[in-house]
């Protein structure tokens, strides 16, 4: 079987979020149409991406209506217009703010989960958080299908209230190179980060262990945050060698894993409880070759094996985080070896166009009769 999907991000497409658009551009045999509520100025975005709600002062009155009532004659219009086959829905407060118009258009919905939708945001409180949980349970009953990126994930939103017979577990995966990159570059790096700076990431962990760590290991760091800033101070006051880019485009990440030899991803639970899904990250980085450093968090163990592709530590501590670091910087063989380990393991369990194909069966089985 085949189709049209509409994949429905409503802001279309954070920077962070390059794992939205290569599971949509690595369907075969469904047509994906990438559409939004409001598009978001980002390396990821794309000109040819459908945003419902215009930047003018009635586009922003009719997001906000759908916002508060979950209805909206625009998106309707839109979803009627298109006539997809299904709507595959990131992220649940996105799968809520599509599923009613869906649900009217008699069109299925398929949402992803992926991790504060279902750690972070339900446990806040007051009117907001109450009306947050609301919006979780009549999406999860909507949905004809809910997919969490790791087996945590799926647990957390069985614990909210979905139907568990709705919940099952799909890695989204990512685009394998025919050789290994890392093998070919020269290595300019001994530690890489990739992501948000934001209090999960575990960022100050990083740079508390890498002062532990002898010879000032050369460290490059790339996202942005609201956490960015005070850790370029933080490292400047520790004295690291290391470089902030910011949010950079897809191909200089990749460039940067290819020449770095170590990934870190020290994340951990943040204060308000938003938790990690599984990081696309640590994926990439292992499709290049790379071992992980990283810790016994959320669906992170799904995706590195301690001792064989990465080594993992209790979260929070970066003294148990500076001993990893010290183990493999200080012996290449060792590294080198769990890096070929790590890309083994993703060809084999996170091949995007493995885990792909597995998602168009899903889609098969729950699209709407032609």
């Amino acid at each position: 079987m085949s189709g049209s999907v509409l994949i429905w991000r409503s802001s279309m497409l954070p920077a962070s979020e390059t794992f939205v658009r290569a599971q949509g551009l690595a369907l075969t045999a469904w047509q994906p149409t990438f559409g939004g509520a409001v598009k978001v100025e980002s390396p990821v975005a794309a000109d040819s991406d459908l945003i419902v709600f215009p930047e003018t002062s009635v586009g922003r009155r009719a997001l906000l209506a759908l916002k508060l009532t979950g209805r909206s004659a625009l998106l309707r219009a839109t979803l009627r217009r298109l006539s997809p086959d299904l709507v595959h829905a990131h992220f649940a407060g996105d799968g809520w703010m599509i599923s009613a118009d869906a649900a009217e258009s008699r069109i299925p919905l398929i949402v992803t989960v992926h991790g504060y939708d279902v750690t972070r945001l339900p446990r806040e409180s007051g009117p907001r958080g109450v009306r947050y949980r609301h919006h979780l349970r009549t999406v999860f009953a909507r949905a004809s299908l809910i997919l969490a990126v790791s087996s945590y994930i799926r647990d957390k939103t069985i614990e909210l209230g979905a139907d568990p017979a709705k919940v099952r577990v799909h890695h989204t995966g990512v685009a394998l190179d025919p050789a290994p990159p890392a093998a070919l570059a020269e290595k300019r790096w001994d530690l890489l980060f990739v992501g948000r700076f934001v209090e999960k990431k575990g960022v100050d962990d990083l740079l508390t262990a890498a002062a532990q760590v002898p010879g000032k290991p050369r460290m490059l760091l790339i996202g942005g945050g609201p956490l960015e800033e005070p850790m370029r101070q933080r490292a400047a006051e520790l004295g690291l060698d290391a470089t902030f880019l910011g949010p950079q485009d897809p191909s200089v990440v990749r460039r940067s894993m290819a020449e770095s030899r170590i990934f870190v991803s020290p994340s951990k639970t943040a204060a308000d409880g938003d938790s990690e899904g599984l990081p696309t990250t640590i994926l990439e980085a292992a499709s290049h070759g790379l071992p992980t450093v990283s810790t016994m968090h959320s669906g992170i163990p799904e995706a590195v094996r301690h001792d064989e592709t990465g080594l993992l530590g209790p979260e929070g501590d970066p003294g148990a985080l500076a001993a990893d670091l010290r183990r493999l910087l200080a012996d290449p063989a060792l590294c080198d070896a769990m890096g070929e380990r790590a890309r083994a393991y993703v060809a084999e369990h996170f091949d995007l166009a493995r885990q792909t194909a597995e998602l168009e069966k899903i889609y098969d089985s729950v699209a709407r009769p032609r």
